[in-house]
């Protein structure tokens, strides 16, 4: 059903809450969806972990923190990252992959505090994702229109070369 967006759903749930412990957020499904995997909601990561997984540097799990997109729970001077913490910062990556700013990702996150079923978040990120490819289509346009420009002063130019008796390709 939701062939025309720009990437793959699949179907998990997140769980977030003001806190970001463990509550349900049906994003694309419940668990009990044909195919859902059983998961560990009390699985804690370490920085090291969640940094190797995602292939990024405990710094930038430390800006998405400090920009409060992530809130992991602290023991000391340890972070310990829920399962939660861990589905959020994969949307954050896949939603800067794609083109949202923070403030965007940060929106669509904070969607679900207002709905819990994730309609409000999905029907917005559908509108977002809208947004985006009429934005980049129109950017391939431009660039469409510049190159077939280039062409045509590449054109000209190799014609006026070749008639002063000069090869255009050569030094």
């Amino acid at each position: 059903p939701f062939h025309s967006l720009p990437f793959t759903l699949t179907w998990i749930d997140v769980y977030v809450n003001v806190n970001y412990d463990f509550v349900t957020m049906s994003v694309a499904a419940s668990s009990s969806a044909k195919g859902a995997v059983p998961r560990d909601t009390q699985r804690i990561y370490s920085i090291a972990e969640l940094s190797r997984e995602f292939a990024i540097t405990p710094r930038t799990i430390r800006f998405y923190e400090d920009e409060g997109l992530i809130k992991p729970r602290r023991q000391g001077m340890t972070r310990l990252y829920s399962v939660g913490d861990r589905t959020r910062l994969g949307w954050i990556l896949r939603g800067k992959r794609l083109g949202f700013s923070l403030a965007e990702i940060r929106e669509l996150l904070d969607l679900y505090q207002v709905d819990r079923t994730g309609v409000q978040q999905l029907r917005e990120l559908l509108r977002r994702s809208q947004l985006h490819i009429a934005d980049l289509e129109r950017k391939r346009a431009d660039l469409d229109q510049h190159i077939n420009e280039f062409r045509e002063v590449e054109s000209q130019v190799s014609t006026e070369l070749r008639q002063r008796g000069v090869d255009p390709e050569g030094d």
